[in-house]
């Protein structure tokens, strides 16, 4: 479907309704309203502690909303069971700026961990970790470690993991953050392939060239408020 494709008529992948984060009575998100269908690539900008990290943590049920209601899914921030959050953070992939990998383990363990924790069978697990390895270009690189892999092919890894579990959204915070130019575009240009093949996602960046040149929807956090603006607005 892709974000060109995208109609209101698609299934609804997040929604944040009248979302307020406190911290120790100081306002994080103020009246926080969003929605995100499937297929959309939406950027999330703002400055540094403008709150981008505390609605990501919203939507994989590390932070429950002070007031207000955040759906993902079928999943709801006022009814969801602490049992349930293992499996709906299973259908999002997350991918950090600074990785997260095993360190002792290879590209290939690292992809395969996101599996076995679901009970996979072994000879599923071997077909989908190959398969999601090639797709993001890292075949080669299946048996090299952490160390010995690129910032660029690091994240390739990352991303791998995310999409293994076929997702309903990827959740990319901050992906580019610690690599270089070359390695950003290259990242940037492996998200657009994911999303225009159907996949939902959500990125938070502070990198405005990146999304001048992918153009998607934009979602700014100021102060606690959550705005949609143009590409003429970014600042």
């Amino acid at each position: 479907m892709g974000r060109d494709n995208f109609t209101k008529q698609t299934p609804l992948m997040i929604e944040l309704k009248n979302v307020f984060v406190s911290f120790e009575n100081q306002r994080v998100l103020e009246n926080v309203n969003f929605s995100m269908h499937q297929g959309e690539f939406v950027y999330l900008v703002g400055q540094t502690g403008a709150g981008k990290s505390s609605l990501l943590r919203l939507l994989y049920f590390d932070l429950r909303p002070t007031k207000g209601v955040v759906r993902v899914g079928e999943y709801y921030s006022t009814t969801i069971r602490e049992s349930d959050i293992p499996h709906i953070r299973r259908k999002l992939g997350i991918v950090f700026q600074d990785f997260k990998l095993l360190d002792d383990r290879n590209a290939y363990d690292n992809v395969a961990f996101a599996l076995h924790v679901t009970n996979t069978p072994r000879k599923e697990i071997k077909k989908r970790v190959l398969f999601t390895l090639a797709d993001v270009g890292l075949s080669h690189k299946r048996y090299s470690m952490p160390h010995e892999l690129s910032g660029g092919e690091q994240q390739r890894v990352v991303i791998a993991r995310a999409l293994v579990n076929d997702p309903i959204v990827l959740i990319a915070d901050e992906p580019t953050g610690n690599l270089d130019p070359t390695s950003s575009y290259e990242i940037m240009d492996l998200l657009w392939k994911i999303n225009l093949r159907g996949t939902a996602i959500l990125m938070a960046t502070h990198n405005y060239d990146l999304v001048k040149k992918y153009p998607a929807r934009i979602v700014q956090l100021k102060d606690g408020i959550l705005s949609e603006i143009s590409l003429n607005q970014l600042q």
